[in-house]
């Protein structure tokens, strides 16, 4: 006997996940009806093919701005698609939308991925860890793992793809983007971003 899936429960997967709607009854159905298992499921699928589009060109897209409440903050940036088509989608506009707040909300946020960290930031951040008290009477390999440890942790605030996404705290802004690019079945990168103070 095949299980009932509400439409309810459907859309709810949906506004969570970003899948398609037919996807989202599968990934129900095979899962029992079970929510955050079929979540976890369209996850999975939508990593894997994020991954797989990754290579592809992007070299559609859009640039926007999005101000900040007050005027005092601003953000101008560029996201890329593979084609026009895509870049026209109301809901393409959203997401770089959500990405030009989530950069706005992220002072600390200067890079766009890990692969952007330059050797000289890595050099100064290990020179500036390396040189703390609390470190001075550890052995050299657990001294070692520390720096790394906490190198790694300083860096990652500095990088936009590695944020919690502000309107999921489970995922990450790269999870968001995979999520994206499961949805519009294309290729999509952050190219560049500037921020705005007022006054700086």
């Amino acid at each position: 006997m095949t299980m009932e899936i509400s439409a309810k429960i459907v859309k709810e997967l949906r506004d969570k996940t970003g899948a398609g709607m037919m996807n989202c009854k599968k990934a129900l159905a095979e899962n029992n009806g079970d929510f955050d298992k079929a979540l976890e499921a369209l996850r999975l699928k939508g990593e894997a093919i994020a991954d797989k589009k990754a290579s592809r060109t992007a070299n559609e897209g859009l640039i926007e701005s999005y101000i900040h409440t007050g005027s005092k903050l601003g953000v101008l940036l560029e996201v890329n698609c593979e084609t026009d088509f895509v870049s026209r989608k109301p809901e393409f506009k959203e997401l770089v939308q959500n990405l030009g707040m989530q950069i706005a909300a992220c002072p600390d946020v200067e890079l766009i991925s890990m692969d952007d960290i330059s050797d000289d930031i890595k050099k100064k951040e290990w020179d500036f860890e390396n040189g703390k008290d609390d470190l001075a009477n550890k052995p050299e390999e657990i001294k070692k793992k520390i720096i790394e440890g906490r190198v790694n942790k300083n860096l990652k605030t500095k990088v936009l793809l590695e944020q919690e996404y502000i309107r999921d705290s489970n995922i990450t802004v790269e999870g968001y983007l995979k999520q994206k690019i499961s949805l519009f079945g294309e290729n999509i990168k952050v190219a560049r971003f500037v921020r705005f103070n007022l006054g700086q």
